[in-house]
């Protein structure tokens, strides 16, 4: 099946979009896919751009990242803003395809010139001391907090403007923390989390996010691709996240580390507390803390039960990152089964 005649004729090139949705909608689905290509082959940015969506959501058609960068490729190419957003964040993550920083880098420092929200977040990367790849020149200190969990506090882990920038991807995002009833099918309030929390996924990790994730690499000795993505919670009066593991029980690829970071520190309560331990962190803006979730037998860290007691006053934001003991594909569903 073939359209690309059609797509010379200037009426049909603006509602290429609508027919391909509608095709999609009706069940035709291969067919828009076909359209959207041909018309992308044709040098339309906003077919590819769609196409690209599509395959990055999985929603219309089958996911495939690295068909997707491929065709967002094209669209930042023609300047469509939502495709250069993310190949930026696609070349310096790395998915479907080769992590590139220097790439993602100068499509940033492009679209600085035009846009003042990347020129903001352009002027927080380039006061970090990073070298070539994105990773920091001089690893960050940290003092020992514990040794049976190598817990390190490291103060002033994030800048002021990294804990805001955080902070503000998350903010249009966050929901009121759930779980799934296998009972009734719904999600229903998590019943040892109280918290609205948000996930910066792979296709929302600018240059800023992944900076952090890079220096967080550097920090806990790991590989980047063994970070999950990173979570955003926000905790308000009354919210707390009751005692438990970052673990999940039998888990092929567990959660080995923990990368705990606080955002703030205007707020009463909401202390990090390790019952087994009877300790208890007091949290300062910008710190961070990282510990063992698993013994060296790769089995549940007894002492890793913590909690985030309840905030009295205020509102607590903290990101966490969790690491596991593998690489780790943020796109592919059920990792832990």
């Amino acid at each position: 099946m073939t359209f690309a005649p059609l797509f010379w004729l200037p009426d049909l090139m603006s509602d290429i979009l609508t027919l391909a949705r509608a095709h999609a909608r009706s069940g035709k689905a291969a067919e828009a896919e076909a359209m959207l290509e041909e018309a992308s082959d044709a040098g339309n940015g906003d077919a590819s751009a769609e196409l690209g969506l599509w395959l990055l959501r999985g929603d219309q058609i089958s996911r495939d990242v690295s068909r997707a960068r491929r065709f967002l490729g094209r669209a930042a190419r023609s300047g469509n803003e939502e495709a250069i957003l993310l190949e930026i964040a696609l070349s310096a993550n790395g998915s479907g395809g080769k992590v590139d920083w220097p790439t993602a880098l100068g499509l940033l420092r492009k679209g600085a010139r035009h846009h003042d929200y990347l020129r903001r977040e352009l002027e927080i990367v380039e006061n970090l001391d990073l070298d070539d790849d994105g990773y920091p020149k001089r690893p960050p200190r940290g003092t020992l907090i514990d040794e049976r969990v190598r817990m390190i506090r490291y103060p002033s882990f994030l800048s002021a403007a990294e804990c805001q920038h955080l902070a503000n991807i998350a903010l249009n995002t966050l929901r009121p923390s759930t779980v799934f009833d296998p009972n009734t099918g719904h999600q229903i309030a998590n019943p040892i989390r109280s918290s609205d929390g948000t996930i910066i996924g792979p296709a929302q990790e600018d240059l800023v996010v992944q900076a952090i994730c890079r220096r967080i690499a550097v920090t806990s000795g790991t590989s980047l691709q063994h970070g999950e993505p990173i979570s955003i919670l926000r905790y308000s009066p009354g919210h707390e996240y009751k005692p438990h593991f970052d673990a999940i029980g039998s888990a092929r690829n567990n959660r080995a580390k923990t990368m705990l970071m606080y955002l703030n520190d205007a707020y009463a309560g909401g202390q990090t507390a390790f019952p087994a331990m009877g300790l208890s962190i007091e949290p300062t803006a910008g710190d961070a803390v990282i510990f063992d979730g698993l013994d060296a037998d790769g089995s549940v860290q007894s002492l890793s039960l913590h909690a985030g007691l309840p905030v009295l006053r205020g509102q607590k934001w903290v990101a966490t990152r969790w690491i596991r003991q593998q690489p780790f594909d943020p796109w592919t569903v059920a990792q832990d089964k």
